[in-house]
């Protein structure tokens, strides 16, 4: 059986997205591995969205609690607020209390990855913070630490992520992420699906 490799995210604007979808080409790389794409529910109604000049959002599903017990393995992805996740993705993991009762996703490794505005707006707060989540729920955190190499020391261009996750630095959200960040995106999902096969081969053997 394939090794299933969730990448469930929340974008606003669209930096996470663009994160998520070479993640997920980092993890489908891994023979033997499925990778999909999950969106958290939005929250926030059209009338606020609009106002908020956010884009229409990509084509991944909508994720439901239930569905996370399908898979091995987890890169949870989003925007900071304050430092930390945003309502829309903690809305989400209030929910899966059932899951926490059963003890579904005990066991289970999971990785972060994130978008802020500026350099000082909580790159590595944001993902500190979520690991409190993935704590109570039993999963392992699974960090890059300094696996993409070289490019965790790049000091000349502006360049999200850290030892926690791959990430980006949104501006005033004009600026996309750019090949370097997309390039330690895609091996966060290499890193992680393979950590995830390993795990589960293990498992069962």
């Amino acid at each position: 059986m394939a090794t299933k490799v969730y990448i469930v995210y929340y974008s606003m604007y669209g930096h996470v997205e663009k994160l998520a979808q070479e993640i997920r080409k980092g993890a489908a790389s891994v023979e033997g591995v499925e990778a999909k794409l999950w969106q958290v529910p939005e929250t926030l109604s059209e009338e606020i969205l609009a106002k908020m000049s956010a884009p229409q959002k990509g084509d991944a599903p909508i994720i439901a609690p239930d569905n996370l017990a399908e898979a091995d393995g987890f890169i949870f992805g989003f925007p900071t607020r304050f430092g930390m996740m945003p309502a829309q993705f903690k809305a989400f993991l209030d929910a899966t209390g059932g899951l926490w009762q059963t003890q579904k996703l005990a066991g289970k490794p999971a990785g972060i990855f994130y978008s802020t505005a500026s350099q000082g707006g909580g790159q590595e707060t944001t993902a500190l913070t979520a690991i409190t989540q993935l704590v109570h729920h039993g999963m392992i955190f699974v960090p890059i630490g300094y696996t993409f190499g070289a490019g965790m020391f790049e000091m000349e261009k502006i360049k999200g992520g850290s030892p926690y996750g791959a990430g980006t630095f949104a501006g005033d959200g004009s600026k996309q992420p750019t090949e370097l960040e997309l390039e330690q995106a895609f091996h966060q999902g290499k890193y992680i699906a393979t950590i995830t096969k390993k795990l589960k081969a293990s498992a069962s053997a």
